[in-house]
């Protein structure tokens, strides 16, 4: 079962005071249909650098999506059940597919899960303990340890009964590693009769 996080927001009122404009459980999540127990909770979205503390809407109102945009940023909580819950069953493609990350996905890893982002991830464990995996290596990440995701091919594995939980700080980036490599190759031209 998916926890609600609680997130109180701050703004201002009409005399520019500071006030309190939201606090409740925080309605934009994501349950992942072909990831069983995998959920997204976007907390905050920026679209812009610097951004913007006009008006009180909700940013993180609209479609999860893996990626903020190009200079912008997403708070967002994930959470990982055990992976014998849900990575035998999971559907990958169609898993980064429902978020708009189609082109995320390594195709050539064995791990079906290994992506990339034109990010920087600023990941905090906040509950149980996941490992972090590379192409090169792997890490295991405990309750209060941090990891700053570079943009570089990962993947996620709770190898433990208990799931995981982190909050995560996206940051828009330029593409790095192979998405970088890929922005590079030239778009194939159509051939006409």
């Amino acid at each position: 079962m998916v926890k609600r996080i609680r997130r109180v927001v701050t703004g201002h009122d009409k005399d520019g005071r500071s006030v309190f404009v939201m606090d409740g459980k925080a309605p934009n999540i994501l349950e992942m249909a072909s990831m069983p127990g995998v959920a997204l909770t976007d907390l905050w979205r920026t679209k812009t650098a610097p951004a913007s503390n006009s008006g009180n809407a909700d940013a993180a109102r609209g479609k999860i999506k893996l990626e903020p945009p190009a200079e912008g940023t997403i708070l967002r909580i994930v959470e990982f059940p055990p992976d014998t819950k849900w990575r035998k069953s999971a559907n990958a493609a169609k898993a980064f597919k429902s978020i708009g990350a189609g082109g995320a996905p390594d195709h050539a890893s064995g791990d079906a899960m290994m992506h990339a982002t034109a990010t920087v991830d600023y990941i905090i464990v906040l509950k149980g303990e996941i490992w972090a995996i590379l192409d090169k290596g792997e890490k295991l990440l405990k309750q209060g340890d941090i990891l700053i995701q570079r943009g570089t091919n990962h993947s996620w594995s709770v190898r433990t009964k208990e799931p995981c939980v982190v909050a995560a700080v996206l940051v828009g980036a330029k593409p790095a590693g192979r998405l970088a490599k890929t922005a590079r190759q030239p778009k194939a031209k159509m051939q006409t009769r």
